[in-house]
């Protein structure tokens, strides 16, 4: 069953809002609430304020949403890599270029997918300093109101989450926290003040939060509580050598042993704190679902590992998942009534990382990818429009397809989430939460950090290749976990970012030739978009562009 908490709590509030409206009726309307009034309850508080919020992380259109749609955040962290592509199929996909330049790094300064992407980050951004504000000021002016701080602090960790998304894509941003700011005093912050605001802001929240499980039925369903805000903090501490370097094309990188973080009054170096904050999660009880594709299926609102979801259900949210329409072939969709755009693909180095049709091939390929013959809803081959079976060839892949005998069949396909065969809407309303984040992420985090401080990582590594039936690995370095990175989160849009703190991002790989001035690293962020410059003089470019 789906979670009615929220639509629970919009029908109480539509009671109470008719019943007052129907005093107009009356001649003594003294049941009309007043604005302060609707900011007394925590119902009341949390549907004016804060509800609104969390309907902008998922979306139904292009552009926006921090998943489940196309042309935003998630093809930015997933396109620009080694892990998958959407390659030139004759007529299709060619799109102006798009993504084949996405794809070599040479996006360029006037890009529509960075430009929303910074729009829509900042869109919601705006609208939480509205709610924090407008909460404030009712505080303010009634400071035994009980109902407005843990809603606060809620907002606050909300906007930060989306401040994080700024500075992994962006860097340099401008750092806007309230309502009343004008454009005239926008100004851009260096990446290392982003970081600590960022820290800052979740550190000093995450203590209000709940310690729910958001990812389960009950009020706090798809909202910001603790164990996302210590994902998030963990994150932070992970990524910490590139997020506090301010000048990354220097060629100089902070050490994570130097950047310290305070966490329960101990001082601790940026691994430490990495595992420190991993740990709370555990605190909190989360574990490794015993099957990995329990997490991604259609009832997967009862996971056990997922940590922060976006709610996904055909009858009550507008969130769309585009992600398996645009991969699967076109008579793969129709086979179940649905869509299919015949895109993306996983790359030859996810094909090796995964051991792909060797004796060693990792479990998780096939819960992960279609290759070979697609099977139908009733268990026979999908068949194209000649009559021949339809049949994946992942070895074929290559950015231009163009002309190839496997034009429209090579890459192996997304299969990560169960396909929902009552899906809706072309396909793009299912029933399977979208997964942001989970916990065997939040092993190979303890993993990683143990590793790059000079300690043994294998045990919480083995942990995740154990659920699946992988041998266990010893002597476990940075390249394993990297590898295994791979294997375990694939199309769950992490790549990027993982790439940027190993180091691989700027480097070639298959198809993908050297650029010019690569060696400077200018690519791990985005440009400011030229547009964007043009609107705020006060901006400036990111070095390289």
């Amino acid at each position: 069953m789906k979670k009615y908490g929220i639509y629970s709590m919009l029908l109480a509030a539509m009671t109470l809002i008719f019943s007052s409206c129907s005093a107009f009726l009356e001649e003594n309307p003294q049941d009309q609430i007043t604005e302060e009034q609707a900011y007394e309850t925590p119902m009341l508080v949390y549907l004016t304020a804060v509800a609104s919020l969390y309907s902008q992380v998922g979306a139904n259109g292009g552009g926006s949403g921090l998943q489940g749609t196309d042309r935003g955040i998630y093809d930015l962290n997933t396109f620009t890599t080694d892990e998958a592509m959407i390659p030139i199929r004759g007529g299709d996909w060619y799109d102006g270029g798009l993504w084949y330049n996405l794809y070599l790094h040479n996006w360029g300064e006037h890009n529509d997918l960075i430009y929303n992407s910074w729009n829509y980050l900042y869109r919601v951004i705006v609208l939480a300093n509205s709610s924090i504000d407008k909460m404030q000021s009712i505080l303010d002016a009634n400071p035994s109101n009980t109902a407005i701080p843990p809603y606060i602090a809620e907002v606050r960790a909300f906007r930060a989450m989306y401040y994080y998304y700024l500075l992994d894509l962006f860097g340099r941003v401008p750092l806007v926290v309230s309502s009343d700011t004008k454009m005239e005093d926008v100004v851009q912050s260096e990446r290392k003040a982003i970081f600590d605001f960022v820290v800052k802001e979740l550190q000093e929240t995450v203590g209000d939060l709940s310690t729910a499980h958001s990812n389960l039925s009950g009020e706090y369903y798809g909202r910001v509580t603790q164990p996302v805000a210590y994902y998030l903090l963990a994150k932070l501490a992970l990524n910490a050598e590139i997020y506090t370097n301010s000048n990354w094309t220097s060629g100089n990188k902070v050490d994570g042993k130097d950047v310290l973080f305070t966490i329960d009054g101990q001082s601790m170096n940026a691994w430490e704190a990495t595992v420190a904050y991993c740990n709370k999660i555990t605190d909190l009880g989360y574990e490794l679902e015993s099957s990995f594709a329990a997490n991604f299926s259609i009832k997967n609102e009862t996971s056990k590992e997922n940590i922060f979801i976006i709610p996904m259900d055909p009858t009550l949210y507008t969130n769309e998942f585009y992600y398996l329409i645009r991969s699967r072939h076109y008579n793969q969709g129709l086979a179940y009534g649905q869509g299919g755009w015949n895109g993306s693909s996983a790359t030859s180095e996810v094909l090796t990382a995964f051991g792909y049709n060797t004796s060693s091939q990792d479990p998780r390929f096939e819960l992960s990818y279609y290759a070979g013959t697609v099977p139908g809803p009733d268990g026979t081959p999908v068949k194209l429009d000649d009559g021949q079976e339809l049949v994946y060839v992942p070895e074929a892949i290559k950015l231009d397809l163009s002309g190839d005998q496997y034009e429209k069949t090579a890459g192996a396909r997304m299969f990560k989430y169960e396909l929902d065969a009552a899906a809706t809407n072309d396909g793009k309303l299912q029933s399977n939460d979208i997964v942001m984040y989970r916990y065997a992420d939040v092993l190979l985090m303890v993993s990683e950090a143990k590793v790059r401080n000079g300690q043994d990582g294998s045990s919480e590594l083995n942990q995740v290749r154990a659920r699946v039936g992988a041998p266990s690995l010893s002597n476990v370095g940075l390249t394993d976990i990297l590898a295994e990175r791979m294997r375990e989160l694939a199309w769950e849009g992490h790549r990027r970012q993982d790439m940027i703190r190993f180091g691989t991002f700027t480097a070639a790989y298959t198809d993908r030739p050297q650029l010019p001035n690569e060696n400077t690293g200018y690519t791990i962020v985005f440009p400011i978009d030229d547009r964007l410059l043009s609107v705020n003089t006060k901006l400036t470019q990111n070095p390289g562009y």
